[in-house]
């Protein structure tokens, strides 16, 4: 009996930052169109798992494989011609560009995607970017920032998306709106990661739950949570 490829598959990875260990031999496979949790306290290493598999960190040792092939020969801006989007923590919008030139950036950088089908998507999921479609990224509110940062990792999010803390620090209104946007992501064949400090917001979105502990994880959750 073969296994399948997971869609993502990192093993035994080993990342500093200022000679400090941030992961310690972490593994992690995930299924193509599962939507997976990483589970741990501020500090624990989630952030620097994401921007590790985005290639802003180089591992130690270990690999991050991604459809079966090593990451850490493409540049870090070929991300998104693989069909992975980012949402990161801090959001990283550019202030003064608009909200549809945010979402547009990562686009413009991958050049085999129909930009203008992208873009469609995007507002046919998150319906509410519509309406500030032309407005500055600077005069949004954080919650709303956050939309835009999921709307900028969907359209290039063709395969994956790797979300970091989406529900911290915005209103409870714009938790429940993120998670039904998430949901509405079910069945697509869209694989998800999303990091967390707990369960709270997702519990009923995830099929897997990985737990991470100064950089590493012994174990992960499998089925209902």
């Amino acid at each position: 009996m073969t296994t399948a490829t997971p869609l993502l598959d990192i093993d035994n990875l080993v990342v500093e930052i200022q000679s400090m260990p941030a992961l310690r031999g972490f593994s992690m496979r995930v299924a193509k169109g599962a939507m997976v949790s990483l589970v741990g306290r501020n500090g624990a290493g989630k952030t620097t798992l994401m921007r590790s598999i985005m290639g802003h960190l180089k591992p130690v040792l270990g690999v991050v494989r991604f459809e079966g092939s090593d990451l850490s020969s493409s540049p870090r801006h070929a991300r998104a011609s693989l069909g992975i989007g980012y949402m990161p923590e801090d959001r990283c919008l550019v202030p003064q560009l608009t909200v549809e030139e945010n979402i547009m950036l990562p686009l413009w950088v991958s050049g085999d995607l129909n930009r203008k089908a992208r873009l469609d998507f995007v507002y046919e999921v998150i319906g509410e970017l519509t309406e500030m479609r032309q407005r500055k990224a600077l005069l949004l509110s954080g919650g709303q920032q956050k939309l835009v940062a999921l709307g900028r990792a969907l359209a290039v999010g063709t395969k994956c998306l790797l979300l970091d803390e989406p529900f911290e620090g915005i209103a409870p209104a714009l938790s429940e709106r993120l998670s039904e946007v998430l949901a509405s992501l079910k069945g697509k064949d869209l694989t998800l990661l999303m990091s967390q400090s707990d369960l709270n917001h997702s519990r009923g979105l995830i099929d897997m739950e990985f737990t991470i502990e100064r950089g590493a994880n012994p174990q992960a959750k499998v089925g209902q949570l």
